[in-house]
């Protein structure tokens, strides 16, 4: 049975988790992880108090974390680095796109949590629409928390705790804008 009042949260890695500068007031580590779909190891580098709010937020049950990332394919790999559950996987496409080609597919994967009947977070450094139709759409009635951190930061503090009251059940559609979160008009 799918709980409706939780809501789904859609997770890139690159830029949102794996970033340059990560921040959260800790040194940051670091790791090498293989990819066999592109037969060479790159360097991943995390805050681990971002991840520790991730696997919180899961397995305490407040959202439901889905991998929405070109890491969907070997996503084992970084729950096994990052000792997080197993998530669902957003995508499926085989051969996995890269870059700019993989966007149509994290659009209709967030249309798909909002054809479920299910409330949307979405973390995306690049692949969230820009202001306008599609994203006022995905945002109506409060229903989606769009988060696009800068890519050498990932995501913050502040981001957490916007996600968190979004999972209590306050309606906060935002827009990232210079580094900011702007609250929508009413």
């Amino acid at each position: 049975m799918i709980d409706v009042e939780k809501p789904v949260w859609l997770l890139d890695v690159d830029g949102v988790i794996n970033t340059i500068k990560p921040g959260w007031g800790a040194a940051p580590r670091k790791s090498l992880v293989w990819s066999g779909a592109d037969n060479t190891s790159y360097v991943l580098r995390w805050s681990p108090l971002l991840v520790d709010r991730i696997r919180a937020l899961h397995t305490d049950g407040r959202v439901e974390v889905r991998w929405c990332t070109t890491w969907c394919p070997e996503a084992e790999r970084l729950e096994s680095l990052w000792r997080l559950p197993v998530l669902g996987r957003a995508l499926d496409a085989d051969p996995m796109p890269r870059g700019a080609q993989c966007w149509p597919l994290k659009l209709a994967a967030a249309w798909e949590v909002l054809a479920e009947g299910r409330r949307l977070i979405w973390t995306d450094d690049e692949a969230l629409p820009p202001p306008g139709p599609a994203r006022e759409e995905l945002t109506a009635d409060g229903r989606a928390l769009l988060i696009a951190p800068r890519a050498n930061r990932g995501l913050q503090p502040a981001d957490l705790h916007l996600i968190e009251k979004f999972a209590e059940g306050r309606r906060l559609p935002t827009h990232r804008v210079a580094g900011r979160h702007r609250q929508l008009p009413d």
